[in-house]
């Protein structure tokens, strides 16, 4: 647990230096150089989440309020996302602890890939997703789902696939 808290913390360190820089270098990074800005269209906001899929919800859930001391949330079930949720809230921003609700979760096909758990996803506000969705279309990025579903803040989300996104899996949430 402690080498997953390690990997979890120094990728989210690093993505949080990454998104303190201006949008236009981020936006305009080697790996994503193919795929012009925003523009005015829709912004890119703040960081909401960096979700980890634990094997444990109640272990994991025990260690961030009973060992870190972390403002900690009760479970939440999302069926139609085929998860449980616990947002463990850090302040500046939080961490979604996610655990598969079945065996056809797509959390369950994570943790047979990864027993300990880890990093899944981080979660990325926009000002207007329906329109971040299509100039996204536009640009060939791939978006895992037809349309935007309601997340676990009430809020319309949507994935974008890691192999477009510098490997890592990127929900996007309407602000």
């Amino acid at each position: 647990m402690a080498r997953v808290l390690k990997v979890a913390a120094a990728s989210a360190a690093g993505l949080f230096l990454r998104l303190q820089t201006p949008v236009s270098t981020v936006r305009t990074s080697a790996s994503l150089s193919s795929h012009p800005g925003a523009g005015p269209v829709w912004n890119l906001g703040r960081l909401n989440h960096v979700a980890i899929a634990v094997p444990d919800l109640e272990k994991a859930r025990a260690f961030y309020k009973n060992v870190l001391g972390a403002e900690v949330g009760e479970p939440v079930p999302l069926p139609e996302h085929g998860v449980s949720v616990v947002f463990v809230n850090l302040g500046n921003t939080k961490m979604e602890l996610l655990h598969p609700l079945g065996s056809d979760s797509p959390i369950a096909g994570f943790l047979k890939k990864n027993k300990a758990g880890g990093m899944h996803h981080v979660c990325i506000e926009v000002d207007n997703i329906n329109v971040a969705v299509m100039d996204l279309k536009e640009k060939k990025i791939r978006i895992l789902s037809e349309e935007a579903k309601i997340g676990a803040h009430g809020k319309p989300v949507i994935f974008l696939h890691p192999g477009d996104c510098g490997g890592v899996l990127v929900e996007l949430e309407q602000a």
